[in-house]
Protein backbone atom coordinates (compact mmCIF):
# COMPACT_ATOMS: atom_id res chain seq x y z
CA UNK A 1 0.00 0.00 0.00
CA UNK A 2 1.47 3.40 -0.92
CA UNK A 3 2.08 5.98 1.81
CA UNK A 4 -1.17 7.72 2.71
CA UNK A 5 0.52 11.12 2.90
CA UNK A 6 0.85 11.08 -0.86
CA UNK A 7 -2.90 11.89 -0.95
CA UNK A 8 -2.67 15.37 0.64
CA UNK A 9 0.49 16.02 -1.38
CA UNK A 10 -1.39 15.31 -4.61
CA UNK A 11 -4.42 17.30 -3.44
CA UNK A 12 -2.18 20.27 -2.64
CA UNK A 13 -0.57 20.17 -6.07
CA UNK A 14 -3.86 19.78 -7.95
CA UNK A 15 -5.48 22.65 -6.06
CA UNK A 16 -2.52 25.05 -6.16
CA UNK A 17 -1.69 24.50 -9.83
CA UNK A 18 -5.16 24.00 -11.34
CA UNK A 19 -7.36 26.19 -9.17
CA UNK A 20 -5.03 28.75 -7.59
CA UNK A 21 -2.80 29.39 -10.60
CA UNK A 22 0.37 28.51 -8.69
CA UNK A 23 -0.31 31.08 -5.96
CA UNK A 24 -0.06 29.43 -2.52
CA UNK A 25 -1.79 32.39 -0.83
CA UNK A 26 -5.15 30.91 -1.87
CA UNK A 27 -4.86 28.32 0.91
CA UNK A 28 -5.82 31.10 3.33
CA UNK A 29 -9.26 31.53 1.73
CA UNK A 30 -11.96 31.07 4.35
CA UNK A 31 -14.31 28.14 3.79
CA UNK A 32 -16.59 28.75 6.74
CA UNK A 33 -16.96 30.89 9.83
CA UNK A 34 -18.12 29.31 13.06
CA UNK A 35 -19.59 31.56 15.75
CA UNK A 36 -17.87 30.84 19.04
CA UNK A 37 -19.28 31.43 22.50
CA UNK A 38 -16.66 34.14 23.01
CA UNK A 39 -18.32 36.13 20.23
CA UNK A 40 -15.27 35.97 17.97
CA UNK A 41 -15.84 33.96 14.79
CA UNK A 42 -13.53 31.05 14.06
CA UNK A 43 -12.49 31.20 10.42
CA UNK A 44 -11.63 27.83 8.88
CA UNK A 45 -9.52 28.03 5.71
CA UNK A 46 -8.99 25.61 2.85
CA UNK A 47 -5.46 24.97 4.15
CA UNK A 48 -6.80 24.18 7.62
CA UNK A 49 -9.05 21.49 6.18
CA UNK A 50 -6.15 19.95 4.23
CA UNK A 51 -4.00 19.89 7.37
CA UNK A 52 -6.76 18.26 9.44
CA UNK A 53 -7.24 15.58 6.81
CA UNK A 54 -3.48 15.06 6.61
CA UNK A 55 -3.23 14.63 10.38
CA UNK A 56 -5.86 11.90 10.22
CA UNK A 57 -3.89 10.17 7.46
CA UNK A 58 -0.68 10.55 9.48
CA UNK A 59 -2.36 8.71 12.35
CA UNK A 60 -3.13 5.77 10.07
CA UNK A 61 0.42 5.90 8.67
CA UNK A 62 1.78 5.61 12.19
CA UNK A 63 -0.47 2.62 12.82
CA UNK A 64 0.82 1.02 9.62
CA UNK A 65 4.42 1.54 10.71
CA UNK A 66 3.95 -0.69 13.75
CA UNK A 67 3.77 -3.76 11.51
CA UNK A 68 6.90 -5.75 10.93
CA UNK A 69 7.98 -7.78 7.94
CA UNK A 70 9.33 -7.31 4.44
CA UNK A 71 6.29 -5.28 3.36
CA UNK A 72 7.00 -2.70 6.07
CA UNK A 73 10.51 -2.16 4.68
CA UNK A 74 9.06 -1.32 1.27
CA UNK A 75 6.53 1.02 2.91
CA UNK A 76 9.33 2.80 4.80
CA UNK A 77 11.26 3.26 1.57
CA UNK A 78 8.18 4.66 -0.18
CA UNK A 79 7.56 7.02 2.74
CA UNK A 80 11.15 8.23 2.42
CA UNK A 81 10.66 8.84 -1.31
CA UNK A 82 7.47 10.83 -0.61
CA UNK A 83 9.34 12.90 1.98
CA UNK A 84 12.21 13.62 -0.44
CA UNK A 85 9.80 14.62 -3.23
CA UNK A 86 7.93 16.96 -0.86
CA UNK A 87 11.21 18.44 0.37
CA UNK A 88 12.50 19.05 -3.16
CA UNK A 89 9.22 20.67 -4.19
CA UNK A 90 9.25 22.86 -1.07
CA UNK A 91 12.77 24.06 -1.84
CA UNK A 92 12.38 24.57 -5.59
CA UNK A 93 8.80 25.60 -6.42
CA UNK A 94 7.21 28.87 -5.42
CA UNK A 95 3.78 27.26 -5.33
CA UNK A 96 4.98 25.17 -2.38
CA UNK A 97 6.07 28.23 -0.39
CA UNK A 98 3.27 28.11 2.12
CA UNK A 99 2.79 27.13 5.72
CA UNK A 100 0.31 24.46 4.64
CA UNK A 101 2.93 22.78 2.46
CA UNK A 102 5.60 23.12 5.16
CA UNK A 103 3.31 21.37 7.63
CA UNK A 104 2.82 18.57 5.06
CA UNK A 105 6.62 18.37 4.84
CA UNK A 106 6.93 18.06 8.62
CA UNK A 107 4.23 15.35 8.66
CA UNK A 108 6.13 13.40 6.02
CA UNK A 109 9.30 13.72 8.10
CA UNK A 110 7.48 12.50 11.22
CA UNK A 111 6.14 9.56 9.21
CA UNK A 112 9.65 8.57 8.08
CA UNK A 113 11.30 9.01 11.47
CA UNK A 114 8.48 7.30 13.37
CA UNK A 115 8.39 4.42 10.90
CA UNK A 116 12.09 3.69 11.20
CA UNK A 117 12.03 4.20 14.97
CA UNK A 118 9.15 1.78 15.45
CA UNK A 119 10.80 -0.78 13.17
CA UNK A 120 14.08 -0.57 15.07
CA UNK A 121 12.28 -0.80 18.40
CA UNK A 122 10.31 -3.84 17.23
CA UNK A 123 13.43 -5.52 15.86
CA UNK A 124 15.31 -4.89 19.12
CA UNK A 125 12.41 -6.33 21.11
CA UNK A 126 12.34 -9.42 18.85
CA UNK A 127 16.08 -9.92 19.32
CA UNK A 128 15.88 -9.68 23.11
CA UNK A 129 12.85 -12.00 23.23
CA UNK A 130 14.76 -14.61 21.23
CA UNK A 131 17.50 -14.94 23.87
Amino acid sequence: MPPLLIIPFLIYNVVVFLFLGGNPAGWNNTVLNIAMVSGVPWAVSVGDLLIIGSLILLFFELLKSTRIGSVSIVEHMLSMIVFVVILVEFLLLGAASSTVFFILLVMALIDVVAGFTMSITSATRDMTAGH
